[in-house]
This record gives C-alpha cells, structure tokens and sequence, in this order.
C-alpha cells in the first residue's frame, strides 16, 4: 500500500509536471512537500542531492556537452557535411541521405542529438531545397536521425544511465553501436522508396564529379579535410578501449581535441564563438545537473517508501513472463517520451525498474541499451518532441506539417529497431563481450 507522503509526492509532481514547472524543481519540491506532510526531517534531501553529484561520471558528461557545443562553432560540422555529400550524394535518395551520413558522425562527436539538428540544419535544409527537395520532408528526415547522437559513442545519455545503474560507461557505448548502425541503415533504405515523392525538378543541380574515378578523388579531397573532425571520435575510441584513459578522462581529451582543431586546423575558433559555445555549455550542463539531482531526490525517496518494490510485485502480477514485462516497460517508456525529454525519465525510471529487471534475470547493459534507444526515440514523438520544436523553429516549417513527414521513420524503423534491441540481447551485448570480456558485462 502507497502511505499518504508517497501519494502527496506523486500527485504534486504530476500536478507540477501539468501547469509546466519546471521538471528539475518539480522533483526537489514533490519530494519536500511529502517529507512534509509526513512529519519527516527534510535533511535527506540535501544528502541525496550531494551525492548524486558526487561522481566523476559528471564531469564527463560537462565535457562531452562542450565538445559538442564546440562542433557548431568550430567548423567540424561543414567538413563533415561535405565528406558526405562525397560519399552518397551520387546515389539515388544520396542528396538526403547525406543527412543520416552526417548524423552518424555528429554522434560521434556530440553525444546527443539536439546538437546534430541545429548544426547540419543549416547546412543542408536550404541547399536541398535549391536542388529540388521538400524542405519539410529534409527538416523530417535530420529531426528523425537526430537521435543517433545518443546511440553512436560516446552518449550523454549512456553516462547517465551507467550513473544511475552502476554499470560500466565503456560497456554501454558499445551496446548501442549496432541499434545506431542498424537505425540508420532502417533510415537509408525508407528514404530510398519514398525520397522520390519529395522532390521536383530544378533548375539548379548539385556539383557532384560524374565519373566513378571522379567521385574517388572527391572523397578523398573531402575525407582529407574531414580527418581533423573525424579524429576526435577515432581518439576517444581508441583510448578509452586501448586503455589509454578511462571515459572521464575521455570527455577532456576531446574538448581540448576540438578546441585545437577549431582554433589551428580549421582557424574558424574565434574568441566570440568560443564564448558562445562556454555560454551554451553552462546553461545545458546546469540544467543536466539540475535535473540528476532532483530526479535522484525523488527516485531515492519513492524507494525507501517501497515504491520500487511495488513496481516489481505489480508488474510481475499483472504480466507473465519477461518478454511481455519488457513490453510493457518500453510502452511506458515511450509514453513518457511523448511528454518528459530523454534525461528526466532516465532519472525517475530507472531506479523504480532496477529490482524488477534483477528479478527477472535482465543484463542491466542489454537494459542500457533498451533504455537508450527508448529515450532517443523520445526526441521525435509528439507532442512534446525536442527534435520538432528545435527543427521547424530553425528551418522555418509548421511543426504538424514536420511531424506528418517524420512519422514513417519512427513507425517502420525506429519502433522496430526498438524491438529488434529488446529481444536480441545479442545486438547490445555481443561487442562490448568481446572487447571487454565477460565480466564486465555479465550473462546475457
């Protein structure tokens, strides 16, 4: 039975999450306010808050949240966006797809997705359009592969997840490589049937070589300039599992990488940008921390009262057996994404589910996994979609219109890859087994 302090907390917090407060102080005042009716000393809430962030995991993550703040203004992302056009421009659908190309590797180097849409959609939206692609339907397709920056490593959102379940950082990256790569394979093949339908003809073409020895020599010119962006994804990986340095210290390396290349390769780091990319990083990086803490005060409460135990016995009741369970979660999961981004569900859900998927036998990486390309497909479903908002705002489209065209990539790709990594553990676990043997990522 939920006693009356829980029931307060939980109403207040859906009371809190429905008159639009904010999600970071919804968490802190729920948790008080049942504290207080109760009768219960508040001091819990101050030791819980510090401890949550008493962990090196965050100053990884202030790191990654800079390196990809750096990325828009450090002129890596024009590289990037031209070494892809190299690459599939000449292919049928080549001239969009260029944008899952390109998100592939801003993942790599962002770990997150909202930095993916603001720095490549003003690089390709416009273009396209002069070449004769609906500007909707290219907004659709670089909003719907935003979210590979949580999948392809390194992952603002895998750091979390491994904060809050005690897993190894090094292991998830690896666990979301194939759902990532298979997502945007998913997204190549769609656009390949339907790009047809987005397109008119123009007066103006795309300057693409028309020879196959042409194109090699394109690729390679544009890969040359594109190694100086595309090394600091290889620098991470390649330390982080040759031993070099661990995760955190991965996060450092790459800011100071990027800082370099933007400031004496590629010489477009200016004071001003740098700035820029300080100012953007605190404001992400406090409400990150914010968000963490909060949502630690409140899941660390709703245990001690039971609620997670609750979870567990009520799930294991209603549903037989593990593959519906995991069902049920991922439609929770996703429900929530329609509403709470990616970072506060994260933080509220995953305690609650911890002793359910342990008594179940669920290899907390594979869950990792699960979790993440859960939270990533949160950035596109309505109504409350980050990638929808972010993306009409900045192409200048109505977001209905936006999220008309985005729906054929979450139905018949993302929801599948979802269930794909659900009930394959072999997809997540697999790699990081391999590299990083059987200890550290368990029994699957």
């Amino acid at each position: 039975m939920i006693d009356f302090g829980t029931m307060t907390t939980l109403v207040s917090f859906l009371v809190g999450l429905l008159i639009g407060l904010p999600i970071g102080w919804v968490f802190i005042g729920a948790t008080i306010l049942g504290l207080t009716v109760t009768g219960t000393s508040a001091g819990f809430v101050a030791n819980a808050f510090f401890h949550s962030l008493d962990s090196a995991t965050i100053m990884a993550i202030a790191f990654f949240v800079f390196t990809g703040a750096l990325i828009n203004e450090a002129g890596l992302a024009d590289r990037i966006v031209n070494f892809s056009y190299a690459l599939v421009g000449r292919l049928k659908g080549g001239l969009t797809a260029v944008g899952i190309v390109a998100s592939v590797f801003m993942g790599a180097l962002t770990g997150s997705s909202v930095p993916c849409i603001a720095a490549l959609i003003p690089l390709l939206v416009p273009k396209l359009e002069k070449f004769g692609y609906d500007r909707v339907y290219t907004t659709a397709i670089l909003c719907s592969s935003s979210y590979l920056g949580y999948l392809i490593p390194p992952s603002v959102p895998a750091m979390i997840y491994c904060l809050l379940a005690g897993q190894s950082v090094a292991a998830l990256f690896l666990a979301t490589v194939f759902p990532g790569l298979l997502l945007a394979i998913g997204y190549a093949v769609l656009n390949y049937f339907v790009v047809d339908k987005y397109t008119v003809n123009s007066d103006e073409t795309p300057e693409l070589p028309a020879t196959f020895s042409g194109a090699l020599k394109e690729i390679a010119r544009t890969g040359w300039l594109a190694i100086p962006a595309l090394g600091c994804p290889l620098l991470i990986l390649v330390g982080i599992y040759g031993g070099i340095f661990t995760p955190n210290e991965a996060g450092g390396v790459a800011a100071i990488y990027c800082l370099l290349v933007g400031w004496l390769a590629y010489r477009e780091l200016t004071l001003e940008r740098l700035r820029a990319a300080l100012s953007s990083t605190i404001g992400t990086f406090g409400m990150t921390t914010l968000l963490l803490a909060g949502g630690t005060i409140l899941t660390r409460y709703l245990t001690r009262q039971g609620v997670a135990q609750e979870v567990a016995m009520t799930m294991m009741s209603l549903f037989e057996g593990k593959a519906m369970i995991l069902l049920m979660i991922n439609a929770f999961l996703l429900f929530l994404g329609m509403f709470l981004d990616g970072i506060p569900i994260l933080v509220l859900v995953v305690p609650l589910v911890l002793p359910l998927m342990q008594e179940l036998g669920v290899n907390l990486v594979h869950l990792g996994a699960i979790m993440t390309v859960n939270v990533g497909i949160g950035v596109m479903t309505p109504p409350f979609a980050m990638s929808i908002f972010v993306g009409s705002r900045l192409a200048n489209v109505p977001a209905a219109k936006l999220t008309r065209a985005m729906m054929p990539f979450l139905l018949y790709v993302s929801i599948p890859v979802l269930l794909l990594t659900t009930y394959i553990p072999f997809l997540s676990c697999w790699l990081p087994q391999v590299l990083l043997g059987a200890s550290v990522v368990g029994t699957w």
